[in-house]
């Protein structure tokens, strides 16, 4: 069985209940007052309670409280700094494993092709996740070249998250509309559209191009960002 077939048959009920739905990344900075466990899993349950399909939760304590508040799926990841090492949305199996034993129900992973702790490739990091863990995975790519790789290796999802924020990509701004539009004509997987979507007219504009489904995150649950653009704005007229 081919790590492909194997991300085929994990396509299962937690991927399908996102199509065409809102997902909503629920977190914040860390040194932020809302970087609590049970801040983000209320802000979790509201967004569900108003009809997203699913959330995008960050760090295995915040996991296990919005789990035990929230049915709908759980995208989940753990964001880690390694030196020397630019990958950091779920960067080693470790992590991913203690994603999975919070309560997420999709693992997300940085899928770029930038070099991985430990010598692990995108591949090897899926193949561990469904073979050990029973778990969807969703890969977080900036280009249409890691696109391909991830969905090769079996990705049962792609994200289009990393868009504007690699080396490949930083003088890029989210959203990634043409990795968007590429992604849905070459590739039969998945793709969920996120970063940058900050109107529900954009968030339309994902599905009309395609995306299986959308993450909202900074425009909806970004506080801390959203008062500052604010006060900018007041400051300067």
């Amino acid at each position: 069985m081919t790590n492909h077939d194997y991300g085929q048959m994990t396509n299962d009920y937690s991927v399908k209940t996102l199509k065409q739905g809102l997902i909503v990344s629920c977190q914040a900075p860390i040194d932020s007052p809302l970087h609590e466990p049970t801040i983000i899993a209320a802000m979790a349950q509201a967004a569900v309670n108003n009809g997203a399909v699913g959330v995008r939760i960050d760090t295995p304590s915040h996991i296990v409280a919005v789990r035990e508040r929230v049915k709908a799926p759980i995208i989940g990841l753990w964001k880690q700094i390694i030196s020397n090492y630019d990958v950091y949305i779920t960067p080693q199996y470790h992590h991913a494993a203690a994603v999975a034993e919070a309560g997420a129900d999709i693992i997300a992973i940085d899928a770029t092709t930038r070099h991985r702790p430990d010598g692990e490739t995108v591949a090897d990091i899926i193949n561990r996740i469904h073979q050990q863990l029973g778990k969807p995975v969703m890969a977080d790519v900036d280009t249409i070249e890691a696109a391909r790789a991830a969905a090769i290796a079996g990705a049962d999802i792609l994200g289009t998250t990393l868009y504007g924020y690699t080396a490949k990509t930083n003088n890029d701004s989210p959203p990634g509309w043409e990795l968007l539009r590429q992604i849905v004509a070459e590739l039969d997987t998945p793709v969920i559209c996120e970063g940058g979507i900050a109107s529900p007219q954009m968030a339309r504009q994902a599905l009309d191009l395609g995306a299986y489904a959308v993450v909202v995150g900074t425009a909806i649950t970004g506080i801390d960002v959203q008062v500052k653009i604010y006060q900018q704005a007041l400051q300067n007229s």
